[in-house]
């Protein structure tokens, strides 16, 4: 896959992202943490959540770039292990369930509207690590996992699980509507 093509795409979807986020402004707090059932998240929650994954994940992304000592290669080549987070994660029609780390699990949270402005100033970190990205080598570079820090992924498919991981919450939380 072409690096200049993958980061062309993930720009798309942060900023599709972002402004649906966005959207959620002119709701009220009411609305906001209003959930469907006492065990689904609401429309704060979805995106505290991902916050917190922002939180690990965007300072991790930086490092690797900027510690990086590998010239910019035309060529993407994703990993097995991230590969299959990436695609995992990815929204698609039929969902799998899946179980958050109960440290990333906003359940039951005091939530206020900041959260709206904290994942949209995150998305505005990681629109510029993503321009920043596109002069590396997005498969030589590694980043750890908020799995373990033994699990390292390419940075090009942590750009992927974070970013599809950010698309199919986004898209989690509209639902909530």
């Amino acid at each position: 896959m072409k690096s200049d093509e993958l980061i062309h795409d993930l720009i798309k979807i942060t900023k599709v992202n972002m402004n649906e986020v966005q959207t959620f402004k002119t709701l009220s707090e009411q609305e906001l943490n209003r959930r469907k059932t006492n065990n689904s998240w609401s429309i704060l929650e979805c995106i505290e959540h991902l916050n917190r994954y922002g939180d690990f994940y965007i300072p991790e992304i930086k490092k690797s770039i900027l510690n990086s000592k590998h010239p910019k290669s035309a060529t993407f080549k994703s990993g097995f292990l991230g590969n299959y987070f990436a695609n995992t994660i990815k929204p698609k029609e039929k969902l799998n369930k899946m179980k958050t780390l109960k440290s990333m699990n906003p359940i039951n949270s005091s939530l206020d509207k900041s959260v709206l402005d904290r994942f949209i100033y995150q998305q505005e970190q990681l629109l510029e690590h993503l321009n920043e990205a596109n002069n590396t080598n997005l498969t030589k570079l590694k980043t750890p996992t908020s799995l373990s820090k033994w699990i390292n992924l390419r940075l090009g498919d942590t750009l992927r699980f974070v970013i599809f991981h950010n698309q199919r919450h986004v898209q989690q939380a509209k639902r909530v509507l």
